[in-house]
């Protein structure tokens, strides 16, 4: 069955562990930008997991979101795109739901749904306990995160 969504945006993370927020903070602001369209759906995936394999099936495109490490000082923005996201999605976990993330684009694969244009946006965590809120340079990386998405979607347009 062919995808029936253009591009999913899927902002991973867990609201109470403060920089692992950054992938639903960052849907929360794309949608306050209006960037959800017929033909961008964004998804806060939280910490929801496998039961997102449907969505990813559905999408053309696929733009996660999510607080991983990388080895550079927190709130540093990388988008990692195609088979470099799954180079990253690999090896050691990273973060909380890089299990749940590689989980997936495993999954998609191994049907042969697998957004051939897909991204990891992530940004360095410098704290991922119990807090309500993320640390400054993660807050202040909001926007870049952004920035990126819509550099994607606007790069991506047919």
């Amino acid at each position: 069955m062919p995808p029936t969504l253009g591009t999913l945006v899927l902002g991973l993370g867990n609201r109470l562990l403060a920089d692992d927020a950054a992938g639903p903070l960052a849907i929360d602001r794309l949608e306050a930008r209006g960037a959800g369209t017929s033909a961008i759906r964004l998804r806060d995936g939280g910490t929801i997991g496998l039961a997102l394999l449907p969505e990813i099936e559905d999408a053309q495109a696929l733009i996660a979101i999510d607080a991983a490490a990388f080895g550079e000082p927190p709130g540093t923005v990388r988008v990692f795109e195609g088979a470099d996201m799954d180079a990253q999605l690999g090896g050691r976990k990273r973060t909380a739901h890089e299990v749940a993330l590689a989980d997936l684009i495993s999954a998609a694969m191994f049907s042969g749904t697998l957004p051939a244009r897909r991204a990891l946006v992530a940004v360095q965590p410098g704290s991922t306990e119990l807090a309500l809120s993320p640390t400054p340079a993660v807050a202040a990386a909001i926007d870049t995160l952004c920035d990126a998405v819509d550099g994607l979607l606007e790069r991506w347009r047919p």
